[in-house]
């Protein structure tokens, strides 16, 4: 395996996806796995060191974050991006406290994958005028949404008691994708 070789392990409820994506990884020169769930993750992690992992965070048998934690229990110094169709700012700071390199959107192709790899090894620009957008209100919404979603623990009916909302509106809420801004 040359420097420049990595091993990539694609984890997505998507097999369709997940299968395509590691070929890409396979045509581009790199060693590469998939997998479709939280358990499959958890097993080949014990035979398969990978070097980066893209994790999709919503899978039928487990939290992409109580993956991304399994993986870097075995592979501490494995880079991991969290790959998502329902992104949130609140999520985002999650995987990224417990040390992944980042979160993107769905869908993604291979290419925009390597360039978040590559942005998460750059430091971070500090330009002299931040760069700041003013979220919509939608948008502060589905993060707010989602911070209580996560406090807690993926319960929707608690926390639509929070929110102080029905929980077929919680629920009518949470299948849209997030508002871009």
């Amino acid at each position: 395996m040359s420097a420049s070789t990595q091993r990539y392990l694609v984890v997505d409820d998507d097999e369709t996806f997940a299968e395509r994506l590691a070929q890409s990884f396979e045509d581009l020169g790199h060693e590469a796995r998939f997998v479709t769930g939280h358990v499959a993750a958890t097993q080949i992690i014990t035979t398969f060191a990978p070097t980066r992992v893209t994790l999709d965070l919503r899978m039928p048998d487990g939290n992409g974050l109580a993956t991304l934690q399994a993986i870097l229990a075995q592979h501490p110094d494995a880079e991991v991006l969290i790959l998502t169709g329902y992104g949130s700012i609140a999520t985002a700071v999650d995987a990224v406290r417990m040390g992944g390199v980042g979160l993107v959107q769905k869908p993604i192709g291979v290419h925009e994958i390597l360039a978040a790899f590559e942005r998460a090894q750059q430091p971070p620009l500090t330009p002299d005028v931040p760069d700041y957008e003013t979220p919509s209100l939608a948008r502060v919404e589905w993060d707010h949404i989602q911070r209580v979603l996560s406090d807690c623990a993926g319960n929707i009916s608690q926390a639509a008691r929070v929110l102080g909302m029905h929980r077929r509106t919680l629920q009518r809420k949470l299948q849209q994708h997030p508002p871009r801004k």
